[in-house]
């Protein structure tokens, strides 16, 4: 008889029969015998397969083999390699089983024992954790973040630095104390108030955004988010410095080196945040020339730039730190952008675009300019609300105080920090205030100059706290003013600080309150018992100071230690200082808010009043609309990235 010959291990194992096999004879009993011979040369060959694949396929593949007899048990029988496949299926779950067999008992003992080994070991760590007291727990888990710290710092080295550009000419902060005794008092009073302010929160609230000065803890509002950012160390920051309070400073910088993280999930005001952060941190980083504040600064406005992401470019009120998903106010006239957010953002971008190379800073704002101005104007003035949406106004109001205030601010301010050289935002400046000298300032019955607010076509009699800026506005603006107005615009911020004193003459407490009327027989008087609270504002005090600057008529420094002796003696507690809720009480309740505002404006702004002029001298400066100074940018023939040559 001829042998079968088989195919090669590659294809499926069927028998053929040799050239011939054809003429085999058809005898049962010999082919019972041939079957049976066939069979057990098929048997013996699998067996010296079955182990010689086992002992000499590569390593890997014995591994894949045995992790499959892990799983063998609870899964579905899964196919052998293609190698082991054979001719007859009646032998595929018999061989299976017969090579998976004895592995499988062995594997599953060894992973019982591994298992029973992990428990016992879980439970035993779990009974020294219960023995252990809640501190010693804390402590623990405080190494484990420092330990995860410290491994994301090795694989995240951090932000590249930042290209080097020249510093602008700073001037040196002097010392700036006054010759006349009975100043230097009080100057050193108004920086025992901010020690006071400081050492409070630093107790009480150190790295919450605000303090609770009666409560004694942090406090926050929706505009920070419900992050903690340390809103008042940053807010603090060139006031300290300013002040020789270096070693409130240097803890300071500690918090922000070690602490400041704007990588929250956190929704913050875009307004706010660019005002009181950046501002804040670029103002510290030229006084002290600490890399690490221009560094947050620029984080920060990394993260704020998605706000911008709208259909005109006109940015949202408000972004998520993480996601960069921005929205408006809910209350903001269907959906509106404010003005003075959106207008108040181009001296601080200005300074990042010129620190960081990046033009994107510098052509967002002058974006925002441009469309404004080809945007008509009712009775030229500029609404409170514009849709990021359409491009079109919202509701007709506008205000000089709360909603409007700082655009104007901003224009006069970015003409005075260009070196004088941005003529268009001093053109834009003067033809606003020119509609607004028109259309809201008014004399009232009793001789006092207001400003009040133009909504849906008639003026309202009032004025807010907010508003009273404008007096110090229209005296910084008054050298460079068209048609030889100087002294016409230095007149009119001294009748506002005039007025804005009466509004703190006139209460109990004598400050000021938030918003007050000129009607009905009553003047600079508040008359809604929810506008006669006093927050610790700081518009007052910064025209006095502007007032000073420009006249040095001593009536200003008087009308500022009123300010001053009144904040003390009613909204000083031994917790920092709080707002009062009625001005016109004799006994006022608390609100328990030490606002951020009042350590880097109020008291900064009390200082320098009661400094020499060489302190922060405004030929070198401009302070933002939160009090951090600035330097004036001497470009000359530099322009900054994305844009064009200045025009003088």
């Amino acid at each position: 008889m001829t042998t079968p010959a088989l195919l090669p291990l590659s294809g499926r194992r069927i028998p053929t029969l040799s050239p011939g096999a054809s003429s085999f004879p058809h005898h049962r009993a010999t082919l019972r015998l041939s079957e049976k011979f066939i069979l057990l040369l098929i048997l013996s060959a699998f067996i010296t397969l079955c182990f010689g694949a086992f002992f000499f396929l590569p390593d890997n593949s014995k591994h894949n083999l045995q992790s499959i007899s892990l799983h063998f048990k609870n899964s579905p029988p899964l196919p052998p390699p293609p190698q082991l496949l054979f001719m007859y299926s009646p032998f595929k779950s018999k061989l299976t089983s017969c090579f998976f067999l004895a592995s499988y008992r062995e594997e599953e003992e060894s992973l019982r024992d591994k298992i029973r080994a992990d428990h016992e070991r879980a439970l035993q760590e779990a009974k020294e954790k219960l023995r252990k007291s809640r501190e010693e727990l804390q402590a623990e888990i405080q190494t484990e973040k420092n330990k995860v710290m410290e491994d994301l710092k090795k694989k995240d080295p951090g932000p590249k630095p930042l290209p080097p550009v020249p510093m602008p000419k700073v001037v040196s902060v002097s010392d700036g104390e006054p010759p006349e005794p009975d100043v230097k008092e009080k100057r050193d009073k108004i920086r025992e108030m901010m020690k006071h302010a400081w050492d409070s929160y630093r107790q009480y609230g150190w790295g919450h955004n605000e303090l609770k000065p009666l409560a004694k803890k942090g406090h926050s509002t929706n505009i920070f988010g419900n992050s903690q950012l340390g809103a008042t160390i940053v807010d603090a920051l060139d006031t300290l410095y300013i002040m020789g309070l270096h070693e409130e400073f240097k803890d300071g910088q500690e918090w922000v080196e070690q602490n400041l993280d704007f990588g929250v999930n956190a929704e913050v005001s875009v307004f706010e945040v660019n005002i009181r952060f950046i501002g804040g941190l670029l103002a510290a980083y030229y006084l002290s020339g600490q890399e690490v504040f221009k560094l947050k600064a620029v984080q920060l406005a990394e993260k704020l730039l998605p706000a911008f992401n709208t259909p005109t470019g006109i940015p949202w009120a408000m972004v998520n730190l993480k996601s960069g998903v921005g929205r408006n106010w809910g209350w903001a006239s269907a959906g509106s952008s404010i003005l003075a957010e959106f207008g108040t953002l181009h001296m601080e971008f200005v300074h990042l675009t010129y620190l960081t190379g990046n033009p994107a800073y510098y052509q967002k704002v002058m974006h925002i300019r441009k469309l404004l101005a080809k945007m008509d104007r009712p009775n030229g003035l500029y609404p409170n609300y514009l849709n990021p949406r359409t491009g079109r106004w919202g509701q007709h109001h506008t205000s000089v105080g709360g909603l409007g205030d700082s655009f104007y601010e901003y224009l006069l301010k970015a003409w005075l920090m260009s070196d004088k050289t941005d003529t268009e935002a001093r053109k834009t400046y003067d033809d606003a205030i020119e509609a607004i000298e028109r259309h809201l300032i008014r004399k009232s019955n009793g001789g006092l100059t207001f400003i009040g607010e133009w909504k849906n076509g008639h003026l309202e009699r009032k004025m807010g706290h907010l508003a009273c800026f404008a007096g110090g506005m229209f005296a910084l603006g008054a050298d460079g003013s068209p048609d030889d107005k100087a002294g016409h615009y230095l007149q009119l911020g001294a009748e506002i600080a005039h007025t804005c004193h009466e509004s703190y003459d006139r209460t109990v407490l004598k400050l000021g309150p938030e918003a007050f009327k000129f009607d009905s027989g009553l003047e600079a008087v508040a008359v809604r018992q929810n506008e006669k609270y006093y927050i610790l504002r700081p518009e007052v005090i910064e025209t006095y100071w502007y007032m000073w600057r420009f006249t040095h008529d001593p009536k200003y420094r008087q009308w500022g230690w009123e300010a001053a002796q009144a904040i003390d003696k009613y909204c000083r507690v031994s917790g920092g200082f709080s707002g009062v809720k009625d001005v016109y009480s004799s006994n006022p309740t608390y609100d328990d808010v030490q606002q951020s505002f009042f350590l880097a404006e109020t008291l900064k702004y009390l200082y320098l009043l009661f400094s020499s002029d060489d302190l922060m001298p405004l030929e070198s400066w401009v302070f933002n609309t939160e009090a951090h100074p600035l330097p004036v940018l001497h470009l000359g023939n530099i322009t900054l990235p994305g844009s064009e040559p200045a025009q003088r």
